[in-house]
């Protein structure tokens, strides 16, 4: 679950007209923070200092992002997913609500966009060393990416209701394209369930949005320029944004890749070849009402390439922003349900 995905979305004081009550109240916008799925978490609510504490909503935040984690990371030996990984049976298993959720979307998407989304490469992202596996010295050959491609196939997976089973013993399910979104979702629906509906929750870049900021001003946030910065020093904003009640999940190949005999390769891999993408859209932001969708839809448009990806965003009326690259920079694209957002 530890997949890096890009997007570090800067929150931005943008003064924006709305109809919120004056601050009367003494609510304020109180910040929680902390760790989990091998990144961070921060998350705003506007509330008072002792109605966070009172609902103890630090502790509930944590204890549920536990779950999270010990259902779905690749990284802990015994989490669910990794008890279905390494389990040769082929009969069908109960698995958690929760579990099957981010699967059936994880499913859904995969089917939608023809197999560019895939929950079943992990075996090739392990290859490829952008898993919980070591980094390769050298891009893996031809003969050993068509071996590890004969234990991928999304047609392999099958889910009925809580019921989750695989065509072949060494299948390898990783949800790292959709589990962090649903982190996200699944806090924001905490902190609904407990009075609080203007918030702000980012988990490693993932993020969703309700209500106001505490001086009555709709949230902001700016996406960033993907800039090719190893050291992550430089950083500049490509677009601003207005989400609005949606959550925002942002894609890129720019950081997180590793290079060989004067090569870049992406953590991106394509399932139709079993290789790192290759082509000159280097980021996409999408805009769903869902962190989860949004977080799978923007890697699967990633794999897609800006003319594939700008087609199918359009044809699925899917609020998406592409950022190309090209000689002379950086080339923007957005669809018209996108629009609707920039600032």
């Amino acid at each position: 679950m530890n997949k890096f995905k890009l997007l570090l979305l800067v929150l931005l004081a943008v003064s924006i007209s709305a109809c919120f009550p004056s601050n009367d109240s003494g609510k304020t916008e109180v910040l929680l923070q902390g760790r989990t799925m091998g990144t961070t978490y921060n998350i705003k609510v506007v509330a008072t200092i002792e109605q966070v504490e009172t609902l103890q909503l630090q502790q509930k935040i944590d204890a549920r992002l536990k779950q999270v984690n010990q259902a779905m990371s690749t990284y802990i030996p015994d989490s669910e997913i990794s008890r279905f990984n390494t389990s040769m049976s082929t009969e069908p298993v109960e698995v958690s609500a929760g579990f099957a959720r981010v699967l059936a979307e994880s499913i859904r998407l995969g089917e939608l966009s023809g197999g560019k989304l895939d929950i079943t490469v992990g075996p090739l992202v392990n290859l490829w060393g952008f898993g919980p596996d070591l980094r390769p010295e050298t891009a893996p050959s031809d003969e050993l990416i068509t071996s590890t491609r004969s234990r991928v196939g999304l047609k392999n997976l099958h889910l009925n209701g809580t019921q989750l089973s695989k065509d072949i013993p060494n299948l390898y399910v990783d949800l790292s394209t959709t589990a962090k979104g649903y982190g996200v979702d699944v806090i924001a629906e905490l902190i609904e369930d407990n009075g609080i509906t203007n918030y702000l929750v980012e988990i490693g870049g993932e993020m969703r949005l309700r209500g106001f900021k505490h001086t009555g001003e709709l949230w902001a946030i700016a996406i960033e320029k993907p800039i090719f910065d190893p050291s992550g020093d430089h950083r500049a904003v490509q677009q601003v944004i207005i989400p609005k009640d949606n959550a925002v999940a942002t894609s890129g190949d720019y950081r997180n890749y590793f290079e060989s005999n004067g090569q870049r390769f992406s953590h991106i891999i394509d399932p139709a070849t079993g290789k790192p993408i290759n082509h000159n859209l280097v980021s996409v932001t999408v805009i769903a009402p869902s962190s989860m969708t949004a977080d799978g839809l923007s890697t699967t448009l990633m794999v897609m390439g800006a003319e594939e990806g700008l087609a199918f965003a359009i044809k699925n009326d899917l609020a998406a922003l592409f950022v190309s690259k090209s000689e002379n920079g950086f080339i923007e694209q957005f669809t018209v349900k996108f629009k609707q957002y920039l600032k």
